[in-house]
C-alpha cells in the first residue's frame, strides 16, 4: 500500500438529518427522509446529484460516501452501485466533524494519504464543470502545498444573511488567500457590509490532504480523534459496524464549521469561485429560487413559496 498518492478523492456528506428543509421535503415525500435523498429537480436526488458532479475529476472509486444508519431505506441501493468499501454507515448523526475524519480515516486506509475533496451533497450548481474545475485547481494547489486547506468561497449575487460568509485577506492578485475571519450567519447590516469588503460565501467544499483534515480535527477535539482512532483498523472489514458503534456512544454532536474552521482559521485559505450558479438548498425560499432559475417548474413550487413567506 503506497504511503501517499496524489489522486485525489471525494468525501460526499450525506448523513445530515435535513431538519432545515424537513417542512417541504416530508410534504413532497410523505415521509422523513432527508432533503439529500429527494428529487427536487429532475430525476436526480441531491446526492446523486453530488456523485455525477464528483465524476467530472474523480472517478467512482475515488469517492466515499458518508451516510447515517437510520436514513438506510432511503441510501441501501448505495450498497450495490459503490464500490466495496466506499460507503460509510455511521450509527448517528454526529455532526460533520466525526464524518469528515472518519472519511479521512478511510481513504488512508484504502490509498494511503491522498488529497480530499469533501463535498456536501444538498447543494445546486448551475455549472458544475465550471465547479469542478475550481475544485481541480484546488487540488492542484494543496498537491503542491500538502500543509494548505482550502475552502471554496462563492462571489457572493447578494447580501445573504443564512449563509456563512469568508472574509479573506486580501495581499496580492494570487487566486488563493489567507482567511481573516470567518463571519456565521450575519445581520443583515453586516451581511451588505461583508458584500461591500469583497467577503465570499462559505461553500463548506473544502479541498486537503487526509491527513491534514486529521490533524485538524485532533488539534480541537482531540476527544474525537481518540474515539475514532480504533476504528481505522475495522474499516472495510466485517468488524466496521460493531466498531463505529462502540466508538459513536461516547461521541457528541460536533459541527466543522464551528469548532474546527472559525478556531482554526489561520489553517485555511480561501479559492474566489464565480459565476457557478451555486446555492445551498437550505430553506424553500432558496429552493423555488433554484427552480426558477434552472427553468424548472415542478408542481410542488406553490407549496414550497407559502413556506417563504
Amino acid at each position: 500500500m503506497p504511503l501517499t498518492s496524489k489522486l485525489p478523492w471525494a468525501v460526499i456528506l450525506a448523513g445530515g438529518d435535513g431538519t432545515r428543509l424537513r417542512q417541504l421535503t416530508q410534504r413532497l415525500t410523505g415521509d422523513a427522509r432527508p432533503k439529500q435523498f429527494c428529487r427536487l429537480f429532475g430525476g436526480q436526488t441531491l446526492l446523486d446529484q453530488t456523485r455525477r458532479r464528483a465524476d467530472l475529476i474523480i472517478g467512482p472509486d475515488r469517492q466515499i460516501v458518508v451516510v447515517t444508519r437510520t436514513h438506510a431505506p432511503y441510501w441501501a441501493g448505495l450498497e450495490h452501485e459503490l464500490v466495496p468499501g466506499r460507503l460509510l454507515a455511521q450509527p448517528d448523526n454526529r455532526g460533520t466533524a466525526p464524518a469528515i475524519l472518519l472519511a479521512a480515516l478511510a481513504v488512508r486506509g484504502l490509498a494511503g494519504d491522498a488529497p480530499l475533496v469533501i463535498l456536501p451533497s444538498d447543494h445546486d450548481v448551475a455549472d458544475d464543470a465550471g465547479f469542478m474545475d475550481r475544485v481541480d485547481d484546488a487540488v492542484g494547489v494543496v498537491t503542491a502545498h500538502p500543509e494548505t486547506l482550502i475552502l471554496l468561497g462563492i462571489e457572493p449575487r447578494n447580501a445573504e444573511t443564512e449563509y456563512g460568509w469568508i472574509e479573506p485577506v486580501v495581499e496580492s492578485a494570487s487566486e488563493v488567500a489567507r482567511i481573516g475571519r470567518f463571519w456565521e450567519k450575519p445581520s443583515a447590516g453586516q451581511a451588505r457590509a461583508l458584500l461591500e469588503r469583497g467577503c465570499l460565501w462559505n461553500s463548506f467544499v473544502m479541498v486537503g490532504w487526509a491527513s491534514a483534515f486529521a490533524q485538524a480535527v485532533q488539534a480541537v477535539t482531540p476527544m474525537i480523534a481518540a474515539a475514532l482512532a480504533p476504528t481505522a483498523f475495522a474499516l472495510g472489514t466485517s468488524r466496521e459496524a460493531a466498531a463505529l458503534e462502540r466508538a459513536y456512544r461516547s461521541l457528541p454532536t460536533v459541527g466543522f464549521s464551528e469548532r474546527v474552521l472559525t478556531p482554526l482559521a489561520e489553517r485555511f485559505s480561501v479559492m474566489r469561485v464565480k459565476d457557478v450558479g451555486w446555492c445551498d438548498l437550505g430553506n424553500p425560499r432558496r429552493v423555488v429560487e433554484t427552480a426558477r432559475r434552472r427553468g424548472h417548474k415542478p408542481p410542488w413550487r406553490f407549496e414550497a413559496a407559502s413556506m417563504t413567506a
